[in-house]
């Protein structure tokens, strides 16, 4: 697997997506947490979803790995993200980032983007990876870093 758009998940109605649908966008991938400290940046990146979706796409990814933080099932996830922050951008069903159950996807990501000193481990929820519209990954966030400073990035690759 050479590109994200080799792999496939499940969205949060179980369904298998397969990401090379997303070709020729720019993805913004998420490992989310609905009760993180973090969480409130739901609204910043539906906001940067909704101003770039003709060039980028949000791709969600929840996780319970970092402080059980993400403990409900796929239905209470899409309706907290529904009622909560407005969501429209793609969800998916709830995934390991780290350990011997991680996601493929994820296995990746961290390996074409290792983090600090070239560590793989995520470290924490919304950590975000950019990838280009072919499919290989430009860029990796913090959990730290806003949606506001990555729409700017977005847009200065537009």
């Amino acid at each position: 697997m050479t590109s994200a758009h080799d792999f496939s998940a499940k969205n949060l109605q179980g369904q298998d997506v397969s990401l090379g649908q997303y070709k020729g966008k720019y993805l913004l991938v998420v490992n989310v947490a609905s009760k993180c400290g973090f969480t409130p940046q739901y609204e910043g990146l539906e906001k940067m979803y909704e101003e770039l979706k003709n060039n980028v796409e949000v791709l969600g990814f929840p996780c319970n790995q970092f402080g059980a933080q993400e403990p409900g099932d796929e239905n209470e996830i899409k309706n907290f993200c529904s009622l909560t922050y407005s969501v429209t951008f793609p969800m998916f069903a709830k995934v390991d980032v780290n350990g011997d159950n991680t996601h493929p996807f994820y296995k990746f990501l961290k390996g074409e983007k290792p983090g600090i000193l070239g560590t793989e481990a995520i470290k924490w929820n919304f950590t975000k990876f950019l990838v280009d519209p072919q499919g290989q990954v430009l860029k990796r966030y913090a959990p730290t870093d806003t949606p506001e400073k990555i729409k700017n990035d977005l847009k200065a690759l537009l």
